[in-house]
């Protein structure tokens, strides 16, 4: 996140920053997001919120499933989603972000 920020400020890019973690994403947004990225991609499966499902969700995930355990679970959302128009970024990778950006 920090990162991410700072690449966006350093290169005098406006944004509008929402904290999912703290305010939760809407349902509408998280779709749209899987839609374009694919669940396996928004969902962070390196994070403890992961490593703390049950065994069962997790052997049995997919994209809707997925959808109901990042929404109950925001911290399960990777970090940073840029969306912008018609691009989505999942996660800072400074080489996405100048081209895209």
């Amino acid at each position: 996140m920090k990162k991410a920020r700072k690449w966006l400020e350093n290169n005098h890019l406006d944004y509008e920053f929402h904290d999912y973690k703290k305010h939760g994403v809407p349902e509408k947004n998280l779709k749209q997001w899987v839609k374009k990225a694919g669940w396996e991609v928004v969902l962070n499966k390196r994070g403890t919120t992961w490593r703390k499902l049950s065994d069962d969700i997790k052997d049995n995930i997919d994209e809707s499933t997925s959808i109901k355990v990042m929404i109950e679970n925001p911290s399960a959302i990777k970090r940073p989603i840029l969306e912008n128009s018609d691009t989505l970024l999942v996660g800072f990778k400074e080489e996405e972000y100048k081209t895209l950006l």
